[in-house]
């Protein structure tokens, strides 16, 4: 809970407000829109300027850095998912005040307190982890390009991994800030961060920065996010950093349970989209892969704005359940996804038509960019996936995540199709099975264990 202005009645606000308020975009939904339509006014021009300032082969391993970096998700075992909903609901009881101190009852906010301990702690070792398999795997993976020997590659590498490292040690003060529905002020900062970061970056590749770019790109995340934290909100994790008292939060019963399921289905969950790029790298060359790391980057960006929708509301969703106002838990979830899958449609049917344009009319861009047919299977399979995404939220915001096992198995195939036909067929075999996964396995499995826990759980 936190305090609040009261807001203007209806009647009384603008045009474009009401319109605003009709597609259910508050300002954590504004900021994080904002955030990604400037990323499709910058987005372009990065591109620009990569297809000018960066050969092929540097384009190649450019979008691979990325796609290796996002191995994280390996370290992170979904714990910043769990960070969220458990803090999400012990802030029911709690509020942040005008100081953005903490107040509200005392247990909750021991029980949070230990909550980000145990996270900080967990992020720290991994962050360590991570460094040390990361950095010496993308060493011998990139070594074995034909390439390799021509680009100056290792020095931004073992810099971008290191870099990346702190920068997944600061994971839980974000997360625990989003649980604690602080989501607006976490949105505006990936706006600003966002805006800066593409300043930065366009800056780098003008001055010949090559592969440095990931690099600068990072460390202005890492400024941004230690300002957020250590200066805007340092009552508040003063206020969470003291001993907790009383009862403790008991981790083995509380907070495992439900994060290593999280965690296995991320762990698992990496070989149905990030695995793409390292295939497609591995057995067709750098430039297949810029090609295929250019056009995912562009969906996966639809795809997280309008995510946008329902991620705005995950905090809101735990205090609801923990509340038991299921009522009104259905009511904003269904209102909000299917906001989110009807842009998302629009949005990828535009992003089709101009990639159908630029290779109609056989412009020197268009060779950056996936053909028609590749991409709209990557688009139909993502905008799939995006249902998939809201139902799991919904099913998270409730602290339990079901049927692992089946989880299990449908990443694994889902990673053995991209592998078989993406090593054979290049990347319209990549494409075909990440369309086949989620259109035929995970939208028709995934609706139908949504349902059966939506019934059962609030029957009790």
């Amino acid at each position: 809970m936190d305090s609040k202005e009261t807001p203007r009645p209806t009647h009384e606000r603008s045009l474009p407000r009401r319109v605003l308020n009709w597609l259910e975009v508050d300002r954590a939904v504004f900021y994080a829109i904002t955030s990604r339509g400037w990323q499709f006014v910058a987005g372009p021009i990065t591109m620009i300027l990569i297809a000018k300032y960066f050969s092929r082969e540097v384009q190649g391993y450019y979008y691979t850095f990325w796609g290796m970096i996002g191995l994280q998700i390996f370290f992170e075992l979904g714990f910043s998912q769990a960070v969220i909903n458990i803090a999400s609901h012990e802030w029911a009881k709690l509020t942040l005040n005008a100081d953005r101190s903490i107040g509200g009852d005392a247990f909750a906010l021991s029980r949070l307190a230990a909550l980000f301990r145990y996270a900080c702690f967990y992020f720290g070792v991994m962050a360590i982890v991570f460094w040390l398999v990361v950095s010496i795997a993308g060493l011998l993976f990139f070594a074995v390009d034909r390439d390799s020997e021509a680009i100056s590659w290792r020095a931004p590498w073992l810099v971008l991994t290191a870099l990346t490292a702190i920068s997944f040690w600061l994971t839980p003060f974000l997360a625990v800030l989003e649980g604690c529905n602080q989501v607006k002020n976490v949105y505006k900062l990936q706006l600003v961060r966002a805006v800066l970061g593409n300043v930065v970056v366009w800056g780098c590749i003008l001055i010949g920065g090559a592969l440095w770019t990931p690099v600068v790109a990072t460390i202005v995340r890492l400024l941004c996010e230690i300002y957020f934290a250590g200066v805007l909100y340092l009552r508040f994790f003063r206020d969470i950093s003291k001993k907790p008292i009383g009862t403790p939060l008991d981790w083995w019963v509380e907070v495992w349970p439900f994060q290593w399921r999280i965690g296995v289905k991320g762990l698992f969950g990496y070989f149905n989209a990030y695995i793409m790029n390292p295939v497609v790298f591995y057995y067709f060359g750098s430039v297949a892969a810029g090609q295929l790391g250019m056009t995912w980057q562009v969906l996966s960006s639809l795809q997280a704005a309008c995510a946008s929708w329902f991620q705005a509301r995950v905090a809101r969703m735990g205090m609801l359940v923990a509340q038991k106002d299921f009522r009104e838990l259905d009511r904003v979830f269904n209102r909000v996804a299917r906001i989110a899958v009807g842009v998302m449609l629009v949005a990828c049917l535009a992003f089709w038509l101009l990639d159908v344009l630029l290779h109609s009319i056989e412009t020197p861009f268009s060779g950056r960019l996936l053909s028609p047919l590749p991409t709209a299977l990557l688009a139909i399979g993502i905008l799939s996936s995006l249902i998939t995404h809201a139902q799991w939220t919904y099913i998270h915001a409730h602290q339990r995540s079901p049927f692992l096992l089946l989880t299990i198995s449908g990443a694994i195939v889902s990673g053995l199709l991209i592998w078989w036909w993406g090593a054979w067929y290049g990347v319209l075999g990549v494409a075909v099975g990440y369309f086949a996964i989620n259109i035929f396995f995970n939208l028709p499995v995934w609706t139908l264990v949504w349902r059966r826990c939506r019934n059962d759980w609030h029957a009790t």
